[in-house]
């Protein structure tokens, strides 16, 4: 075998944690594993403690019944873990883009009119959202409904409702989670000028 280098060390320790991490996410036991990637639990357990050489066929076997990839079973952490906002200051947001799925984007928002009377004002559009109130307490208008969502608590909901979010009875701050449909309904929205009646 080849003289392993300090980063080979660092993902065979990162592969080994990972295999143990992800059955015990499972719930299952040593002997569970073994039996479903075709081992025998001394060599799953030789395999998870670094007593045993990482073969590709083992990890190729271990993936499956893991049910991911070797590719995602190997893969090394992202250099750049941390990710800084986007101000939108005209809009009172703050963005962060998700790297590992850029269609999602997460927007942070404080909110300090009511939601808009006027049905007409409600938008809709493909995609879905989530959104949790940080602080405060939001009106969510969806459809006919009127939904108060209090702090701590989440909204998910798909975005062809007619829709439209404002604050009850002082500011609040929102966190949500668009898909690109729904980042897409919500420029189009920005680009119109404050159409939710909700935004400073």
């Amino acid at each position: 075998m080849l003289p392993m280098t300090q980063s080979d060390d660092e993902l065979d320790s990162l592969v080994r944690k990972r295999i143990r991490a992800l059955r015990v996410a499972q719930g299952w036991s040593l002997g569970e594993l073994a039996t479903r990637a075709r081992l025998s639990q001394s060599t799953l357990s030789r395999i998870e403690n670094g007593q045993r050489r990482l073969a590709l066929d083992s990890l190729v076997t271990l993936a499956r019944a893991l049910d991911t990839t070797l590719d995602q079973l190997v893969e090394t952490a992202a250099d750049d873990v941390i990710t800084s906002p986007m101000i939108d200051g005209a809009h009172g947001l703050m963005r962060w883009p998700v790297k590992g799925d850029p269609s999602m984007t997460v927007v942070r928002q404080r909110m300090t009119e009511p939601p808009p009377d006027n049905p007409s004002r409600m938008r809709a559009h493909p995609g879905r959202e989530w959104l949790v109130v940080l602080s405060g307490t939001a009106i969510l208008m969806l459809g006919h409904r009127r939904i108060r969502v209090e702090t701590n608590q989440a909204a998910e909901f798909p975005t062809m409702m007619p829709h439209a979010i404002g604050a009850e009875g002082g500011p609040c701050e929102i966190l949500g989670i668009f898909d690109r449909d729904a980042r897409r309904g919500h420029q189009r929205d920005n680009n119109d000028g404050d159409p939710q009646g909700s935004r400073q």
